[in-house]
């Protein structure tokens, strides 16, 4: 296998010229090569897929080539490395400028030097990411779930684990487990191992047992409300004393299931009242009698979480439990799980959670907007889960590198979406093809002075400055439109430029006045004469706008763009969600696009020149109009 590794390490410098009928060859070979398979070599990613990758990749003929899919094995190759595996799938970087004498050499990036314990010479370090499947990714748990793969795979040569925390079946779904390897995979994030808590029930069920009989925990009835005012102020429960024996037995019934046993909690016998609140008496069994996704009705009773994830991450070798800050008063309990069941030691770490401004991360909350029909579902471009904010235009390069950037420090900070979408504008920015829009509501019919008889093609750069993005058709005419804003801002006579076209002079502006559009009394343009003035400088112009012949085939589109479900930075714990809910969150606009956009597929991303960049969330078919989400620009 390494000596395939090495002849197509060696295949990839033909295909390196900046020359088509050069490397039009060794394309074909790789596209007959890769006929039935999604690997170059074996069945899973290689040094030969990267290097071949980054090969392509880095050179812009070949790209532009692999971008019109004439080879279909090839392309899909191509775009399947680079979704599947988007750390492999980058270009070098190259290398940081040194730093001038007497400056300091700039760093972006984040400290990832936290001094863990233990970690030898790294080989042996195992993390986990144990994600509850009651709901989709959301951008926190990304941070998590990325942070824990960075320090397996790429700061240690370690193991992560990616280990379903399923105890609790009211709220869990196999639905939510699909959509949680799925949306890991797309970040690039490969468990070593995957696991469930519900692998582990009869294990868990025999050490609660076996601490019932050590004094180390005790049966409870006690009502919530009591029992947590109890907790809150340091009260022990009436029931805390009980004996092992009936201790047992209630345990017995909560597992039967029955009428009795539901009333029933176990608690760890921790303490009554420790300053650490977390540390008094927490329940770690409940009697719950649905059915599991996974174990069916098996079993009446489930552990909690702050019971299972000490003892199963002793279990499964964890030796670094990376978790947010919210679990800091937690540590205390989960040590105290170790030290007293004598299990093999875990550390633990934590770091701040990924918060942002007018943004809730609340599962709970999250759901409702999900159920009450605030949102389309989990995947609704308003929402901050990861499956939201990649239908809002988010590239995963992008979400990988602001997250890794904010890196595993505790300081806890309120982040704005503005860095975030500066972020992936980046990634966008050398992707995303330029065409043009009118509002359809607001065009203005113009008449073009001076241009060529009939109806005139040209093919242009797709982008002016990124020329490997293939060429477009720019249809010239004397019949073309222009938004209504432009139009009225100009004056008689007044020189413009008309971009992929050049200047032009108005000699002639049409108005109306309309009392009931325009209470204020201001004219609407209904029409335009411009007379052509190709010597004309571009660079002497005030106002360069965009514009439409109608002499093609116009392709209707509605153009959305949405704003924040919840109109205040960040909700204290005593105010009510439905007060600050924002009545307006998504607006529709619809517009006419040149001929090209008809040929874009869902998830391109692209840009309409002066308005903004967008993700396809419907493409143009059987005369609908295509569904065009607008990406923040980040500003």
């Amino acid at each position: 296998m390494e000596s395939q590794i090495k002849e197509w390490q060696d295949r990839a410098e033909a295909l390196k010229p900046l020359n088509l009928k050069q490397i039009e060859p060794s394309l074909a070979e790789l596209d007959a090569h890769l006929t039935l398979r999604s690997h170059i070599v074996g069945y899973t990613i290689s040094d030969a897929d990267t290097t071949v990758w980054q090969t392509l990749r880095g050179n812009r003929v070949a790209h532009a080539y692999i971008k019109q899919n004439l080879m279909p094995n090839l392309c899909r190759w191509f775009r399947y490395i680079e979704e599947a595996y988007p750390q492999q799938a980058t270009l070098p970087e190259r290398p940081k400028e040194k730093a001038k004498d007497g400056e300091k050499q700039k760093d972006d990036g984040a400290n990832y030097d936290i001094g863990l314990q233990d970690v030898g010479d790294g080989t042996g370090v195992v993390t986990r990411f144990p994600p509850e499947p009651s709901g989709y990714l959301h951008i926190g748990h990304a941070k998590a779930a990325l942070l824990n793969d960075y320090f397996a795979h790429e700061k240690y040569k370690g193991t992560l684990i990616l280990r379903f925390d399923d105890t609790n079946p009211i709220k869990e779904k196999q639905e939510f487990q699909d959509a949680i390897v799925e949306d890991l995979a797309l970040m690039g994030i490969k468990a070593d191992k995957v696991s469930y808590t519900s692998d582990y029930f009869q294990q868990l069920y025999e050490i609660c047992v076996r601490m019932i009989k050590e004094g180390h925990a005790y049966a409870d009835d006690t009502i919530q409300e009591k029992m947590r005012d109890e907790r809150m102020n340091g009260i022990a429960s009436a029931r805390r004393d009980s004996s092992v024996e009936d201790n047992l037995a209630r345990f017995e019934e909560m597992k039967k299931g029955t009428e009795e046993g539901i009333k029933w909690c176990i608690r760890a016998k921790m303490s009554v009242d420790n300053p650490n609140k977390a540390m008094r008496d927490p329940v770690i069994y409940r009697c719950s009698p649905e059915v599991h996704h996974r174990t069916g009705d098996t079993w009446k009773i489930y552990p909690t979480y702050d019971f299972c994830c000490p003892i199963v991450d002793s279990i499964e070798g964890v030796t670094h439990a990376l978790r947010t800050t919210e679990y800091n008063d937690r540590d205390a309990q989960y040590q105290w799980f170790i030290k007293t069941l004598q299990l093999r030691g875990v550390h633990n770490w934590a770091f701040s959670r990924l918060n942002f401004v007018r943004t809730l991360l609340s599962k709970r909350k999250l759901t409702k907007f999900v159920e009450s029909g605030l949102v389309n579902g989990w995947d609704d471009p308003r929402m901050p889960t990861v499956r939201g904010i990649r239908r809002r235009g988010v590239t995963i390069p992008a979400l990988r590198e602001f997250i890794l950037k904010q890196g595993p420090s505790r300081n806890i900070v309120m982040q704005d979406w503005f860095a975030f979408w500066a972020t992936n504008k980046k990634h966008i920015d050398p992707i995303a093809s330029r065409y043009m829009a009118v509002t359809e509501s607001a065009k203005v019919p113009v008449t073009v002075i001076g241009a060529r008889e009939g109806v005139i093609t040209e093919e242009k750069d797709k982008h002016a400055k990124y020329t490997n993005l293939g060429k477009k058709k720019v249809v010239f005419s004397k019949n073309i439109i222009l938004e209504q804003e432009d139009a009225a801002s100009f004056a008689q006579d007044e020189e413009i430029t008309l971009m992929n076209w050049g200047n032009a002079i108005v000699r002639k502006i049409s108005h109306s006045i309309n009392p009931l559009a325009q209470p204020s009394g201001l004219k609407t343009v209904t029409g335009l004469e411009l007379e052509l003035h190709l010597q004309g400088d571009v660079k002497k112009t005030s106002k360069k706008v965009h514009w439409l012949s109608t002499d093609q085939d116009l392709v209707p589109v509605e153009l959305v763009d949405f704003d924040y479900l919840i109109t205040k930075d960040k909700l204290e714990d005593d105010d009510s969600l439905d007060d600050f809910l924002n009545k307006t969150t998504e607006t529709r606009v619809k517009a006419l696009a040149d001929c090209n956009v008809a040929d874009l597929k869902v998830d391109d991303i692209f840009q309409f020149d002066r308005k903004a960049f967008y993700r396809v969330d419907k493409a143009f078919q059987h005369g609908e109009p295509a569904v065009m989400f607008q990406i923040p620009r980040g500003k």
